[in-house]
């Protein structure tokens, strides 16, 4: 089975090296191409069994599956660029959100699929937002499931709840360490810690934290009451918490959203 990957920025460069350090496939199994080549050839350095396509073109032609990791505007004249070079048989797979399943369909005379990762894939952990085409068979399905599963937990959505999944799943990781970011800076402003020593002291808790929530030795809920004892210091600043929160995480969501129907806006015109 021949992967290829059309677009090696960020999200695609993440899911190459999963794949590979997962061992869902080999370096020879890939196929990828970028519009700036030198990037494909750059992971060609880094892995010199995989192959370099010219064109995106020729990885729709030479690929069995098909990850396209571009920008939304762009997939459009991509998927009617690629559309005489797939066959019923080969799968493409969108990472972004705005487009539905739907819409890949009337493109492109394949099976199609969603997958929206996170970086939290690059350490073959978290979760992938799944959603699959009318045509895919539930052999497909369990093929993407499986080549999923080595770098994350695939989860299936409904389309309704795609931007607010994304907003926890793909956007969350930048959304709280911009958080732990300021509280680490607040820290070194208000007290005599530097801030290297407040990261590093940061950075284990998060990790703790999280062992702690994976292990199920603790909620959410369940997590606060213990630490928060009566009277104690971390009930004092969850009260600051509690009155400086406020509506933020309300504003973040309807932010995200506000932009997210901007794109789809955009693109519905393109598919129309």
């Amino acid at each position: 089975m021949k992967i290829g990957i059309i677009g090696t920025g960020s999200m695609g460069n993440i899911l190459i090296e999963s794949f590979i350090e997962s061992q869902a496939v080999t370096p020879s199994q890939l196929i990828v191409t970028n519009r700036t080549i030198e990037k494909a050839y750059a992971l060609k350095g880094k892995f010199p069994e995989l192959q370099v396509a010219e064109t995106p073109k020729n990885v729709a032609n030479l690929a069995d599956i098909i990850f396209i990791c571009v920008k939304p505007l762009q997939f459009h004249p991509l998927l009617t660029q690629l559309a005489p070079f797939l066959n019923a048989d080969k799968i493409v797979v969108s990472i972004t959100s705005p487009i539905t399943v739907e819409q890949l369909q009337t493109v492109v005379p394949c099976k199609v699929a969603r997958v929206i990762p996170s970086i939290t894939n690059r350490a073959l952990t978290g979760t992938s937002l799944v959603s699959y085409g009318s045509t895919c068979s539930s052999s497909d399905i369990e093929i993407l499931n499986s080549l999923i599963s080595h770098i994350s937990t695939p989860v299936e959505i409904d389309e309704n709840i795609t931007r607010v999944s994304s907003d926890i799943v793909s956007c969350g990781p930048a959304f709280f360490s911009f958080l732990m970011q300021e509280f680490i800076e607040a820290a070194a402003r208000q007290t005599d810690i530097n801030e290297e020593k407040a990261t590093q002291l940061a950075s284990e808790m998060l990790i703790g934290y999280g062992r702690l929530i994976e292990k199920g030795i603790f909620t959410l809920p369940s997590l606060q009451e213990r630490v928060s004892v009566p009277g104690g210091v971390t009930g004092e600043g969850i009260k600051v918490l509690k009155e400086e929160v406020g509506e933020m995480f309300d504003l973040l969501f309807q932010q995200t959203h506000a932009k997210y129907y901007e794109d789809i806006r955009k693109i519905k015109e393109q598919f129309d």
